[in-house]
């Protein structure tokens, strides 16, 4: 049955157009016909990687946070690993902490805003590892200001990491990827790529945007040997705060309350916003069982859910909700790290 075909049997069938009522019912008809019509299309099989063991894996932002414990939970898994961070002396850590697990692990200090160190990455991990089977686009950085007063430089610099960074690094792997039996690419994304806060205004831009290229990317390998997923991590206890750039301004302190909630020097707001977030090695395990799972769309947190919730339900009001489940789940969120794993 064509579409056409479809929308004409249910239109047949629908009731005269005389009130609300029969209207309702003629909608319902042809969402029905519709619906038919769509299960009669030839299905395309959906590959999940079941099995790290003997994969390469690339992750970026792995000095830290959910980029170190991916790789490790990776390495524990059995695949190689190549990690990358512009923070050399934190990426030098995670070498160490790989060392535990018999799997081959490079380290390659590298800047996301560098498009050329980016575009030369993919050679580099073929040369030394012969193929290359997962991508995790996992850099990530911000700045706490208001979009009038935030220099050009800052509003540039989170743009060529957060999404330039995304973008070219997917383009410069997609060749090899394509290649393997199965293939997976993940993209960080936030749950800011579904809400808006003040004084976050590029974070906001690069996080929709990646959203946005990575549901597209999600539709157009769909049922093809490669599987994109997009990430929206809650709150995580990572050095994201830490590693933020603040406008020199008189608010200041305002700049900071707006990621957290609460004022503070920079150092204090990292220390609580790390210390308060899901450990970072359980939002890794969400992400790497998002994988297996064939989940395009990969929430990481029930803060992360909630929020995505309350924007469905009040699409301009959902800040006013917010507050109502932000205290308890955060009192309530696992905090520890995952068992057996080395802890830096």
């Amino acid at each position: 049955m064509t579409l056409y075909g479809a929308i004409q049997q249910a239109c047949a069938q629908a009731v005269p157009l005389a009130d609300l009522r029969s209207k309702e019912a003629a909608y319902r008809n042809i969402l029905k016909g519709l619906g038919q019509w769509v299960l009669l299309l030839p299905s395309k099989k959906d590959y999940a990687m079941k099995s790290f063991a003997q994969k390469v894996a690339v992750v970026t932002g792995a000095g830290s946070g959910m980029g170190r414990y991916l790789a490790i939970l990776l390495a524990r898994a059995g695949a190689d690993v190549v990690i990358c961070d512009v923070n050399t002396e934190t990426l030098g850590e995670t070498e160490k902490l790989l060392q535990r697990y018999n799997v081959a692990v490079s380290s390659i200090p590298l800047d996301m805003a560098d498009k050329e160190a980016v575009e030369a990455l993919p050679e580099q991990v073929i040369a030394r590892h012969g193929k290359v089977d997962l991508l995790f686009n996992n850099a990530g950085v911000t700045v706490g200001s208001d979009f009038e007063t935030m220099p050009e430089t800052d509003w540039d610099w989170v743009m060529n990491i957060n999404l330039n960074g995304v973008v070219n690094a997917t383009r410069a792997f997609l060749p090899y990827l394509k290649q393997q039996p199965e293939a997976v690419l993940v993209n960080t994304s936030s749950i800011f790529g579904m809400i808006a806060v003040a004084k976050q205004s590029v974070y906001h831009t690069t996080k929709f945007a990646v959203r946005g290229f990575t549901e597209g990317l999600v539709r157009e390998f769909k049922g093809s040997n490669l599987s994109v997923h997009c990430v929206h991590p809650g709150h995580i206890g990572t050095n994201i705060i830490k590693n933020s750039r603040f406008t020199e301004t008189d608010d200041a302190e305002d700049q900071q309350k707006s990621l957290l909630g609460i004022n503070g020097s920079q150092t204090e707001m990292s220390d609580l916003f790390r210390n308060n977030g899901m450990h970072p090695s359980r939002a890794a395990q969400i992400i790497l069982d998002g994988v297996t799972r064939q989940r395009s769309r990969i929430f990481i947190g029930l803060d992360a859910k909630l929020m995505d919730l309350a924007q469905r339900i009040s699409p301009m009001h959902y800040d006013k909700l917010m507050p109502l489940f932000m205290i308890p789940i955060t009192l309530l969120r696992n905090k520890k790290p995952l068992k057996d794993l080395p802890l830096s």
